[in-house]
């Protein structure tokens, strides 16, 4: 008997299910209601919804609603610092059971070999990965990566049957000026999902982007934006990270006629906010707390993010889907109870029940650095003002400030008394040497250095500190670290976050994680009065494609004008 034969006599009561879950308040995500009804599950897939006795396990719910799992439809795993099972063992009790990762980061870093470390580890745990191919790494030509995937890389990567589509398109200046590189990418993803990335990005611009064929885009932070991006026909992701929160100035953009053009995502989450607030859920159970309908939070979170990539057999419970289910008592509370991958149960009341798989370390000795010379901080004493860089609260854009700096001497230096630090970021893939230089405003340093290799979207070393003499040791202890995060100051590391695997992430469980972050943040709030996860603000510091400004290996980069300003 098929597999598909044994399924249809499970659905009609011919042949017992693998396992009957009885008395459960089954939400609809297609119909967008709630039904009392037992779910029958066989061979990993729902056979049926309806009157399910036989069985071989029968599971009285006891009227707990009964939800399909969670869909991510936008993250980057390397975000939360942990090793691919480590992520999983986080978020899979949250009731995240498929998430979509443009693994980007690793790959700015590692190339293909990061995409397939990331493909390998995704088949061995109770967590569907599917994966965006990255269109953008580089991110940009202002800044110097690790690796570089041409449109021949992108082909290959879409062969993969895990990679369903093309990640993020961050360069849409290069979208705009018809880049052959850019559009050689998009060409090679058609009739696939295509993300987007267009901060600000409004009118006839907005238009040729979308020509393009790019569908999504997850940047928007005010309701006008989201609303043209809408009416022209984009996806609308709507983030709720951990430096970038737009969910609640973007709620009333979802309405009966919008809800089903809308997604919830992550993005960017922390190990911190992961162990604290969860995953996906937290976006949900913080949307609800806001006013939006618990139905229509779940279709943003399980069956939208499904439909528009494509995996039709998952974000609903109904025959012929995924069992990917997960339980809980109160919908307004959002907290999870149970969670079954494939029908088999993995999580329970926030525990893990599944065992890691072991493997040995990968991608590790990935800091490859020239010596750096102390002379190469110093920023030379120039005429006029001087671009700054200004941190804008809650939000990963910045704004464009002219500042002339503190003199010492030849050199521009740090001021304590107004908040314009120097901001280091010195290249780590190649041995060139190269180091960018700039000043940023909003970081509240009064002594010492942060310092951390994780810098989107190339990771090379970025530092913000005081005096070139804390700069210098901060680089140098992420550089014996082989990659993490460190506070220093008085000539020595406070504390430090190990992080080998690629210079991002971490081998230890997400607790052990956590602890190491706790301190290392905890040593850079005693250095002055810093914004909050202030690692991470730094780490988007050094991205050329979010504006206004930012600093790479290159120099200072304007990012509206696209080019390097200040070396």
């Amino acid at each position: 008997m098929t597999r598909t034969a044994e399924l249809i006599r499970v659905a009609r009561g011919e042949l017992p299910a693998d396992l009957s879950l009885r008395n459960a308040q089954v939400v609809n995500t297609v119909a967008g209601s709630i039904i009392c009804s037992d779910v029958a599950v066989h061979g990993g897939v729902i056979a049926g919804v309806g009157h399910y006795t036989n069985a071989r396990e029968c599971l009285d719910l006891d009227g707990a609603y009964l939800l399909p799992g969670l869909i991510d439809g936008h993250t980057h795993i390397e975000s939360s610092m942990l090793h691919p099972a480590r992520y999983a063992e986080a978020v899979v009790p949250r009731g995240t059971l498929t998430l979509i990762t443009d693994l980007h980061e690793i790959a700015n870093v590692c190339g293909i070999d990061g995409i397939e470390f990331g493909i390998r580890w995704s088949r061995r745990l109770p967590l569907d990965m599917r994966f965006m191919a990255p269109s953008c790494v580089p991110a940009s030509p202002l800044e110097s990566s690790g690796a570089d995937l041409g449109p021949s890389a992108i082909r290959s990567l879409l062969a993969e049957p895990s990679v369903i589509g093309l990640g993020e398109v961050m360069n849409y200046p290069g979208v705009l000026s018809q880049s052959t590189d850019v559009l050689e990418k998009l060409e090679a993803a058609r009739g696939k999902p295509i993300d987007g990335h267009a901060p600000g990005l409004r009118g006839q611009d907005l238009n040729a982007y979308l020509a393009a064929g790019i569908m999504s885009d997850h940047e928007c932070t005010t309701l006008e934006e989201a609303e043209e991006k809408l009416r022209k026909g984009m996806y609308l992701m709507i983030r709720e990270g951990s430096s970038e929160k737009n969910l609640e100035t973007l709620l009333p953009v979802i309405t009966h006629e919008t809800h089903s053009r809308c997604m919830f995502v992550v993005d960017d989450r922390s190990a911190t906010d992961l162990a604290h607030e969860g995953d996906l859920d937290h976006v949900v159970r913080k949307a609800i707390s806001l006013g939006l309908d618990p139905i229509r939070a779940i279709q943003l979170a399980t069956i939208n993010p499904a439909q528009y990539f494509r995996l039709h057999d998952r974000g609903a419970i109904s025959p012929g889907k995924v069992a990917h289910l997960i339980t809980m008592r109160d919908l307004n509370r959002f907290v999870v109870d149970r969670v079954f991958h494939a029908g088999k149960l993995v999580a329970e009341r926030g525990r893990a029940l599944f065992t890691l798989p072991e493997g040995p370390a990968e991608l590790t000795d990935t800091i490859r650095m020239a010596p750096v010379d102390p002379d190469a901080l110093k920023i030379p004493r120039a005429p006029g003002e001087f671009p700054v860089i200004e941190l804008v609260p809650g939000q990963i854009i910045t704004r464009r400030r002219m500042e002339i700096p503190r003199v010492a001497g030849d050199v521009f230096v740090s001021d304590t008394q107004r908040d314009i630090l120097k901001l280091v970021v010195a290249e780590r893939h190649h041995a060139t040497g190269r180091i960018g230089k700039g000043f940023v405003t909003g970081f509240g340093l009064q002594r010492g250095a942060m310092a951390s290799s994780v810098a989107h979207d190339s990771h090379n070393i970025v530092c913000v500190g005081v005096n070139d003499e804390d700069i210098l040791g901060a680089i140098k202890t992420v550089q014996q670290s082989q990659g993490g995060l460190v506070a220093f100051a008085d000539g020595e590391a406070k504390a430090v976050l190990p992080l080998p695997v690629a210079g991002l992430l971490s081998l230890d469980p997400l607790a052990t994680v956590l602890e190491g972050q706790k301190r290392v943040e905890e040593a850079a709030r005693q250095l002055g009065a810093l914004p909050p996860a202030p690692f991470s603000l730094l780490s988007f510091l050094a991205l050329p494609v979010i504006p206004e400004l930012r600093v790479t290996d290159l120099g200072v980069v304007d990012v509206t004008q696209f080019r390097v300003i200040a070396r």
